[in-house]
């Protein structure tokens, strides 16, 4: 009998363990109830949005058609030279009715193939029309003509604490629109250039969002993401960045026509010059460019700007003195050389500015047509 208990007591707790997972409800609370139709409160009607809903709306259906994703293929090499396809990610938005894309140069950059899908999950193969490192602009073309174009409007006029939308492609997640104001406006250092500037916004941004539209409130495009601020990890941090689509305006038919963007030039090497300096060396203005060299045959040689004949020293630097002091071009005033690559973003090769300067002790303003940069301001 002894021997039994064992197998007995083996049998009462199956028995047990059985009862428990498989009649449970048989344990349940007196109070659990178990109706065949839940009687749910229902609202009364569907609520109308709110003005700010209405705007959030009213952005993305105008904005969201004229937004594509595109799927960028390159060939990268093992260790055993093998070649092999990697995929990037990004965001564009279609300019006209030939079909024609801008994006990030970064989202295309050494691709051997470019897919687009667009809103209504067309697919196209796309074609690299043009390419603009320095402001990491690129346009492709799809063969579609019949796409949406996104309205372009103007990054002249921007204001710290403008709403701004963006819709792209972050993480693979299409058609995706985040919301937010614009934080400040400053010039960053791109992948391959600065950005002038740039419109820094916390509305997300994340990796597929580049090269898609930032819009304002009226979902007209006034800027290309480009860029986060990641904080050491590949998501938002609530700081990104995008390239006024003045910038992008200023080269577009470059980089359609010519397939590269022709920026403008006036031919000088030029000296900034403080007040300090400026009392130095008896200068008329306190600020401004002093003309060191002019570029033989450049837009400043044609116009008769002159550099200076007499040879000095700028700490150990050899420098010229005597040439023109460059104080405005435009009537924008000129204290440093990125004051004078700002002026320059906004024309072309081509384009006649009015340059102001000092010759001696007289102000003269002297027209000059832009000729084409070869490395020189």
């Amino acid at each position: 009998m002894k021997s039994l208990r064992p197998v007995l007591l083996a049998v009462i707790l199956v028995a047990a363990f059985y009862l428990l997972t498989t009649h449970g409800r048989n344990f349940e609370a007196p109070w659990i109830t178990r109706p065949e139709h839940i009687e749910l409160t229902e609202a009364s009607s569907t609520p109308a949005y709110d003005a700010e809903e209405q705007e959030n709306i009213s952005v993305y259906k105008k904005a969201l058609p004229a937004v594509v994703n595109i799927t960028s293929t390159a060939v990268a090499y093992d260790i055993f030279y093998g070649a092999v396809p990697q995929q990037g990610m990004g965001s564009g938005f279609v300019i006209d009715g030939e079909g024609h894309i801008l994006t990030n140069y970064h989202v295309i950059e050494n691709a051997r193939q470019v897919e687009v899908t667009t809103s209504d999950k067309k697919k196209y193969k796309a074609q690299i029309i043009g390419v603009d490192p320095p402001h990491d602009l690129a346009v492709i073309q799809i063969p579609s003509k019949t796409v949406p174009q996104a309205e372009i409007g103007d990054s002249k006029n921007l204001t710290v604490g403008q709403k701004v939308f963006a819709i792209g492609n972050p993480f693979g997640l299409s058609g995706t629109m985040t919301r937010g104001i614009i934080s400040s406006i400053r010039s960053v250092r791109g992948q391959q250039g600065f950005i002038d500037e740039a419109i820094q916004t916390d509305a997300a941004i994340n990796p597929g969002n580049s090269g898609g539209p930032l819009l304002n409130s009226r979902g007209q495009v006034i800027g290309i993401n480009s860029m986060i601020f990641t904080g050491g990890v590949e998501q938002s941090a609530g700081i990104g960045f995008a390239i006024p689509i003045n910038t992008a305006k200023a080269v577009i038919d470059d980089l359609v026509h010519l397939g590269r963007a022709r920026y403008p030039s006036l031919g000088v090497g030029t000296l900034p010059i403080g007040p300090q300096l400026a009392g130095d060396l008896g200068l008329a203005a306190d600020t401004g460019l002093l003309i060191v060299k002019v570029v033989e045959g450049s837009a400043a040689d044609r116009a008769g700007l002159r550099a200076g004949s007499e040879r000095a020293y700028f700490g150990n630097t050899p420098i010229m003195l005597g040439g023109d002091l460059i104080i405005a071009v435009d009537g924008e005033a000129l204290t440093d050389q990125q004051e004078l690559s700002h002026v320059m973003q906004k024309h072309r090769a081509g384009d006649s500015v009015t340059v102001t300067i000092y010759r001696g002790k007289k102000k003269m303003d002297v027209k000059v047509t832009l000729g084409e940069n070869k490395g020189t301001a």
